[in-house]
């Protein structure tokens, strides 16, 4: 290269600081951006105030929607509707720092082209750690026996009540080869405690295979499995997929975990399979929470948590962080890392 080419080339662009407002509660920005996250922020991108927002009605949020060219949205974000848009002609993208987008994105935000990307993987993570946890204690039915204990006291019998108490040759049926089934079967195979089936109409076999897992048909699997754990998106294909029949098929002694979504299982069906001695860890319900007469909250084989096994406090930090490394790739020109489109939306949450 002679000189003057080197010249001409001159060094390199420094990333643009593209306006950017963030959208969601107070009690949202205050758990996600602590003083690191806000640094990164301000380090990549111009920033007014209001910083951030719930609702978009007063002059100053207008204002700065007008001007933005990013929105960094979370819990608490309004949905992104056509009014909504028309307000903010210079929007060039929607990086959601948090799980699914179907809240507040809807079809509109497509139709204008924009660049939408989601934190959902950073999400999967703590939802694999519980799944895992609640597997694990599944194949000795730990939380099943602390509950007898309260009431048998000094008389250990129960003990054989709850059938088969071992960690080894079970089988563990993943219904969604989504982000956090496809985690959940990383940390089974690491651990190589129980042959995994993976039911997934959409997901590649191979795929299923490379990871360590065998794919299955619903109706296949379900007379197999020792564990049923649902990691499937909420879709109208998926609403109840989870039926009386479905529960009727799992062998007993199965334990059925949910931290999905609560629609999965037709509810009506899952109390009366409870009733009849199914054990089940539901972080998730239809409806959530469960109205005060339901019968799961009584039965001594039902677990119930209150829809914690995504991120809570601290750990939604690490989404805070996604959305910031696609801003600063966006600031910079480079490809997003998780960038959402319409048709993804057909098949994930």
């Amino acid at each position: 290269m002679t000189a003057g080419a080197a010249d001409r080339s001159g060094p390199p662009a420094t990333p643009r600081r593209p306006e950017t407002l963030l959208l969601m509660n107070d009690r949202t920005l205050r758990t996600q951006f602590g003083p690191q996250e806000l640094a990164r922020l301000h380090a990549a991108a111009s920033i007014g105030q209001p910083l951030s927002a719930a609702d978009l009605e007063s002059a100053a949020v207008r204002a700065r929607l007008a001007e933005a060219e990013v929105l960094i949205t979370s819990w608490g974000c309004p949905v992104l509707d056509t009014h909504v848009l028309q307000a903010a002609p210079r929007l060039k993208a929607v990086l959601h720092a948090a799980g699914s987008i179907r809240g507040h994105v809807p079809p509109a935000v497509f139709d204008r082209g924009l660049l939408v990307t989601t934190a959902a993987d950073s999400n999967a993570e703590p939802v694999a750690q519980y799944t895992l946890g609640a597997i694990l204690w599944a194949f000795k039915k730990v939380p099943f026996l602390a509950m007898d204990a309260r009431r048998f006291r000094e008389d250990w019998s129960y003990v054989h009540e709850r059938g088969e108490l071992s960690g080894r040759d079970r089988t563990v049926v993943l219904v969604g080869f989504s982000r956090i089934g496809r985690r959940v079967t990383a940390l089974l195979r690491t651990l190589d405690l129980a042959r995994v089936l993976v039911v997934d109409p959409v997901a590649d076999p191979d795929e299923i295979i490379a990871a360590g897992a065998e794919p299955a048909q619903l109706a296949q699997a379900l007379p197999q499995a020792d564990v049923l754990s649902l990691h499937a998106p909420e879709l109208p294909a998926t609403r109840h997929m989870i039926k009386a029949a479905q529960l009727a098929a799992l062998p007993p002694g199965a334990v059925l975990i949910n931290t999905a979504r609560g629609s999965l299982i037709d509810t009506a069906a899952l109390e009366a399979a409870c009733r009849g001695g199914l054990h089940a860890v539901l972080d998730v319900t239809d409806p959530e929470p469960l109205p005060a007469h339901s019968p799961l909250y009584d039965l001594p084989n039902v677990v119930l948590t209150p829809h914690i096994a995504g991120s809570l406090a601290s750990e939604t930090r690490t989404m805070a962080g996604a959305a910031l490394t696609e801003l600063e790739r966006y600031a910079a020109g480079l490809p997003p890392l998780a960038q959402v489109t319409r048709q993804l939306l057909t098949v994930q949450a």
